[in-house]
């Protein structure tokens, strides 16, 4: 019975510690705990500072989005607007017949609804670009819709005003159509 007992009595295990288990840190001293506190100050300094510019910089950025949207935001209404001012131009260029008497009123109507028409696209930051016939030809501000050799003109003159162009405020919002001699250098008086 006795090598039955002892089949039956648990193998008692010995303990040993893991490779695994943490060390047990020994206390750090006075000036290494002031060195890791400063550390870790610092780095929360510079993790505090870095977000304040970021905040700084988001803020500056969605109030110059504000004043450009306030600017610029008509831009889509005031493209829509122009030929209803290239049509006026055209109805008050028409050569006019016998009956101007009696249509007199319409046309100063007419005269009437372009000022105003004017009135709320310069309230509104918009001037129109005129060039005139003899001026030099600007990519910027103009757009060639033809060249032709007209003589007595210098290659670049702008020899015929189509449509004006529009600015909203520093911003092309239309370039005025343009036709531009191309005489060449040699050929002009």
């Amino acid at each position: 019975m006795t090598e039955e007992k002892e089949k039956e009595a648990p193998i008692e295990e010995t303990f040993e510690p893991e490779e695994e288990a943490e060390e047990i840190q020994e206390p750090l001293t006075l000036e290494e705990s002031l060195a890791a506190a400063i550390s870790e100050r610092d780095e929360y300094k510079d993790r505090f500072m870095r977000a304040l510019a970021e905040s700084e910089n988001a803020r500056k950025r969605a109030d110059k989005s504000r004043r450009e949207a306030e600017q610029y935001g008509g831009s889509r209404i005031a493209r829509d607007l122009l030929p209803v001012y290239d049509n006026l131009k055209r109805a008050l260029g028409a050569p006019l017949d016998d009956a101007q008497d009696a249509s007199a009123a319409l046309i100063e109507g007419v005269k009437l609804t372009m000022r105003e028409l004017l009135s709320v696209l310069k309230k509104n930051g918009i001037e129109p670009i005129s060039p005139e016939v003899g001026d030099r030809f600007d990519p910027k501000l103009h757009e060639a819709m033809f060249e032709a050799p007209v003589p007595g003109t210098k290659a670049g003159d702008i020899i015929e005003v189509s449509a004006e162009g529009f600015m909203i405020y520093d911003r092309l919002l239309r370039p005025a159509h343009v036709g531009v001699s191309s005489m060449p250098a040699a050929s002009t008086p």
